[in-house]
């Protein structure tokens, strides 16, 4: 009798032991199997949460990950070991970041709106703060061309619960010359978002958070952008209290010249040609992406006040910071 009693409990707490095991594995968010781009059921790292305002991430010079918080007014590093710390205090709200040949850092910011450096702090300075008279709205994304030129976007103003009447918005696409001529190339884009270059730098990709397609321009030799065309259909696409919405984001791309979009739907990945290839599913909403480390085989994601590492087989473009 004690012998059956003993199999009995062995066999409940082995039940109870798997049970639980699969509960785990159950909470644990691995990526899909995406050729070329991720292996399956790799765990996705979650750093931390309780940012406030996680925006902009780039890949630094040692390796780490540098991302903004705009709320809190500064810029934060996560090492490689996961190790978080504050990079710049005082960041004038910087949402967007760049970095250029002699690694200052370049940000839109958003307390006074604003283009320039932020860092190192010897060497701030203003680039542009308004378009013809008009200041900037909300400064969002930002990508450097290797010409010395800047481009990046304005998303205007929306209404929030704090300001629920706005003045009217102006968005746009806009253009810093290598020499600091400021040109406004679009203005008919609901909410341009983020902003990223292909490869060969021939190729300019705006994500429309109001939008249902990432679009792409065709760059010409003085900088400007001609041909707007439908370049990749996102699946974040729906429809919820406030409307129909991809919620695209931030933009990233692989050495293969891949893109990847933070939406509604996750971080979607797609070909050179907009082929959709798949979805890695986040436990929240990402807002921007970006690949770090010394072999930059991982991406990094931040959104709604948490950060995350994601181990991939693709490796981001090693001949910009993002």
């Amino acid at each position: 009798m004690l012998l059956k009693i003993s199999y009995a409990k062995l066999f409940f707490l082995l039940s109870a032991l798997v049970f639980v095991g699969a509960a785990q594995a159950d909470e644990d968010l691995v990526t899909p199997a995406i050729p070329g781009v991720s292996a399956g059921g790799v765990i996705i790292e979650t750093i931390k949460e309780g940012f406030k305002g996680t925006e902009g991430p780039i890949g630094y010079l040692d390796g780490s990950l540098l991302f903004t918080e705009t709320q809190d007014n500064r810029i934060v590093r996560i090492a490689p070991n996961n190790t978080v710390s504050t990079f710049l205090e005082n960041s004038n709200g910087a949402n967007g970041l760049a970095l250029n040949a002699s690694g200052e850092i370049i940000a839109v910011q958003t307390l006074k709106p604003q283009v320039g450096i932020v860092y190192p702090a010897d060497k701030q300075k203003t680039f542009a703060e308004n378009f013809e008279g008009a200041a900037f709205q909300r400064p969002n994304d930002v990508v450097l061309h290797k010409s010395g030129g800047i481009y990046f976007t304005d998303s205007g103003t929306r209404p929030t619960k704090e300001n629920p009447n706005p003045p009217p918005s102006h968005p746009g696409v806009f253009y810093l010359t290598p020499g600091g001529e400021l040109k406004r190339l679009a203005n008919d884009i609901e909410r341009p978002n983020g902003i990223q270059l292909s490869k060969n730098e021939k190729v300019l990709y705006v994500a429309n958070t109001l939008g249902e397609h990432v679009l792409a321009y065709d760059i010409a030799a003085d900088g400007s952008i001609s041909n707007r065309r439908n370049f990749a259909k996102l699946d974040g696409w729906k429809k919820d209290d406030n409307g129909w919405s991809s919620g695209a984001d931030g933009l990233a791309i692989d050495d293969n010249d891949r893109l990847y979009v933070a939406s509604n739907a996750g971080i979607e990945t797609f070909s050179a040609n907009g082929e959709a290839l798949g979805v890695i599913a986040l436990p929240k909403k990402p807002q921007n992406i970006a690949f770090a480390g010394r072999d930059k085989k991982t991406l990094y994601a931040v959104g709604r006040g948490s950060a995350y590492k994601i181990p991939l087989l693709a490796q981001g473009f090693k001949g910009r910071a993002k």
